[in-house]
């Protein structure tokens, strides 16, 4: 949780630094992205490292590693430097990384019938995007940008305290010793992976996607203050991270296929509903909390479906590779949505069309390709 606020320091405050620096709409969105890209990418190596290190070497070494980060984003938007911030946005990459941690934590502390719930409950983790998104605006106009930052880097240092004393590693964690490089390869050759990793990518990636850059959405089609954008944002993750336990508990009863076609579904619909602009505030709040709904559900649906087809001694792998597509998916969005925002009809409806497609094209790739219990011998490409 405190991992996924520092990772999420920038979409909250993103408008303010506008103002401040004078950025046009894709240079804000290229802020939002790049911390997401950079997470994606350091999930591929973060996974297989998990595999062979455990879960708790690793969440130390990247709670420590993310302090430096969040201390030169905060040193950047301070001094109003463009390309400082920029670069900062980049090691800020690093706390995006724990996703691909603790999915094979958390799976070496469970049996397998109980691997879809424990993973959801870790992927609450993500209601970190919540807090950033509630608190950060507050924590700025009380505290001021700089004492901000000072603080999540004292959460922090707190969450690396709390690891070396209480952590431990599951009892069916067996360390991999096998180069990464290879692991990677052998994983990237499985079936299971590649389609993981579509789906991942639209459903957390959309997740991501709207955490970070809703405050902008919000606060340019609806004009509310960068608090108020906030708190809607704020909901809107809460609502994803308390579903994300529930699509995984139900991919344990139930065949995990029907769960992310459902929320295949529920994106899609909703996206198109929210390309229409429901009115503020009732309408427009239970669009975007049902598409956080249908979001969350999706992403504790596909990793129930991970713990169950990935081979054994390999999912930390396969896991970095998913979670790495998916924190991808959600970074072109920001970029789309900067781009194609219409600033004389005011609206992002073409972005949000493409979402809708994308969704649509997904739900009918699972129904049509995938099976809701994989026969035997059929997770390698």
């Amino acid at each position: 949780m405190i991992n996924f606020w520092a990772w999420n320091l920038i979409g909250p405050v993103a408008m303010t630094d506008a103002a401040r620096m004078s950025l046009g709409s894709t240079q804000v969105a290229m802020l939002v992205a790049t911390p997401i890209l950079a997470g994606s990418l350091g999930r591929m190596v973060a996974g297989p490292l998990t595999d062979r290190f455990g879960g708790r070497a690793m969440f130390i070494g990247v709670s420590l590693a993310s302090i430096g980060p969040v201390l030169a984003v905060g040193a950047a938007e301070t001094a109003g430097s463009y390309p400082l911030v920029l670069g900062s946005a980049l090691l800020l990459g690093i706390p995006g990384t724990v996703f691909a941690i603790g999915i094979p934590f958390a799976n070496n502390w469970y049996e397998p019938v109980r691997r879809g719930f424990s993973t959801g409950v870790f992927g609450m983790g993500m209601a970190g995007t919540a807090l950033s998104a509630f608190f950060t605006p507050r924590m700025v106009r009380r505290f001021g940008l700089l004492h901000t930052h000072y603080m999540i880097a004292a959460a922090l240092a707190v969450t690396v305290v709390v690891c070396v004393v209480v952590m431990s590693n599951g009892e069916y964690f067996s360390p991999n010793t096998a180069p990464v490089v290879p692991k990677l390869q052998a994983a990237a050759r499985l079936r299971v992976t590649w389609e993981m990793s579509l789906l991942y990518a639209v459903v957390f990636g959309g997740f991501v996607a709207f955490s970070n850059y809703l405050p902008i959405y919000i606060k340019t089609i609806y004009g509310f203050s960068q608090v108020a954008a906030g708190e809607r944002t704020a909901a809107f993750a809460l609502a994803a991270v308390l579903a994300r336990p529930v699509g995984g508990a139900l991919a344990d009863r139930f065949p995990p296929k029907y769960v992310v076609l459902v929320s295949l579904a529920v994106t899609a619909v909703m996206a198109a509903v929210a390309a229409l602009k429901p009115p503020p505030d009732v309408l427009s709040a239970a669009t975007f909390i049902t598409l956080a709904v249908g979001l969350g559900i999706g992403t504790g649906g596909v990793f129930g479906w991970v713990t169950r087809r990935a081979p054994a001694g390999s999912l930390g792998a396969v896991t970095g590779i998913v979670s790495a597509i998916g924190g991808l998916g959600g970074y072109f969005p920001p970029i789309v949505m900067g781009a194609t925002y219409d600033p004389v009809r005011n609206d992002y409806t073409v972005g949000l069309l493409l979402l809708v497609a994308t969704a649509l094209i997904m739900f009918g790739y699972t129904a049509l390709r995938l099976h809701a219990r994989e026969p035997e011998g059929t997770t390698t490409a």
